[in-house]
């Protein structure tokens, strides 16, 4: 990255509260300010649905808006490096910090040629198959100066963690073909689920390269509330939304949270199944043309919405199915909750809040 670039993402970084997009997660929020004030690649490592990569794209708003050249490399227009930009037949262009945000969805059928690039054969034709002319670059050099998020890189296979080591080292990368070095210097975000089972393991090397921080679960109920308020979609009819009152909000929000408390789950409901009760709940009662939710609306939701992000223990698994379990849960729910002033109770004890 320029010095200047650097110094305004140094400049953002020391407000109060940077990652204004992400409610909560105020240890997460420390750790990461002081890992890219220092200059670090991150590891997030955190359940689904925590909001981890919208923290990855707040930090590419926090970079400023800064002129390239309109290549795929970003080239500077004081020192460009590809052959486009050097032979003069490319523009300055200027480009926003959010539209630096770069995104690679790791999976085992992702290749090397996904990440650093490939020969194009109809150039290599034209330019020869060493010229760097012939070069399509992958998202790891479109990602120069700006943000490279990868998601869930523990389930990319071993042969492209390796070739990740070079660029997280000295943010450059030496393609076999070519004797040059190319450029990429980015801030390298990636996450991780350690609850995934159908994951390649991270080698001690890659591991090596990163600064590791966590993410869980909204620490209060009023938190995840908001969350549900602020990313969940209103449904309604004629120009009005669906009314959701408050007390029958904060109890689906709990039912979900107390699952995540239960010991006999091995795979809990993440932040999604609270908004899925949200949106459900509202369609359920514009479906029979009221005006306001009732809890019915989310009780009618529950199964579908949420059984199927759950996992039973295998002490479980044998006795009930998910469905079973979680119509056992709700009616349970139902009866110690059946009144609002529960709730308040539960807040005020701290164990929600």
């Amino acid at each position: 990255m320029a010095i200047n670039q650097k110094t305004e993402l140094q400049k953002n970084l020391g407000m109060q509260d940077p990652f204004t997009d992400i409610l909560g997660q105020h240890s997460a929020k420390i750790n990461l300010k002081s890992a890219l004030m220092a200059d670090r690649h991150v590891l997030i490592v955190g359940p689904p649905g925590v909001g981890k990569t919208t923290l990855a794209k707040n930090i590419a708003k926090l970079l400023p808006e800064i002129e390239v050249n309109d290549c795929d490399y970003h080239c500077s227009p004081e020192k460009p490096f590809c052959a486009m930009c050097r032979a003069g037949k490319s523009k300055k262009k200027k480009i926003k910090g959010e539209d630096l945000f770069i995104r690679i969805q790791g999976s085992p059928d992702l290749s090397v040629e996904d990440l650093l690039g490939d020969i194009d054969p109809i150039k290599a034709l034209k330019f020869g198959p060493l010229s760097m002319e012939a070069f399509t670059p992958g998202k790891i050099f479109k990602a120069n100066k700006g943000v490279l998020f990868f998601d869930e890189l523990n389930r990319c296979p071993e042969k492209l963690q390796n070739a990740l080591l070079q660029v997280l080292e000295e943010r450059k990368s030496t393609l076999g073909s070519y004797d040059v070095d190319i450029p990429a210097d980015f801030i390298f975000i990636a996450t991780m689920n350690p609850e995934d089972s159908s994951t390649e393991k991270l080698s001690d090397v890659l591991l090596d390269r990163f600064d590791v921080l966590y993410m869980d679960y909204p620490e209060k109920l009023e938190t995840e509330k908001k969350i549900v308020l602020l990313k969940g979609r209103k449904i309604g009819y004629d120009k009005k939304h669906i009314i959701f009152p408050e007390n029958i909000l904060e109890k689906a929000i709990l039912f979900v949270r107390l699952l995540r408390e239960n010991d006999k789950l091995e795979k809990v409901p993440s932040v999604r199944a609270s908004l899925g009760l949200y949106e459900r709940a509202q369609s359920n009662a514009k479906i029979n043309r009221r005006d306001a939710v009732e809890w019915n609306d989310v009780k009618e939701a529950a199964v579908s919405v949420i059984a199927h992000r759950i996992k039973l223990k295998p002490s479980m698994q044998y006795l009930k199915s998910p469905d079973e379990f979680l119509k056992e849960q709700l009616d349970k729910f139902i009866e110690q909750y059946a009144k609002d002033e529960d709730i308040e109770l539960e807040k005020e004890k701290g164990d929600l809040a």
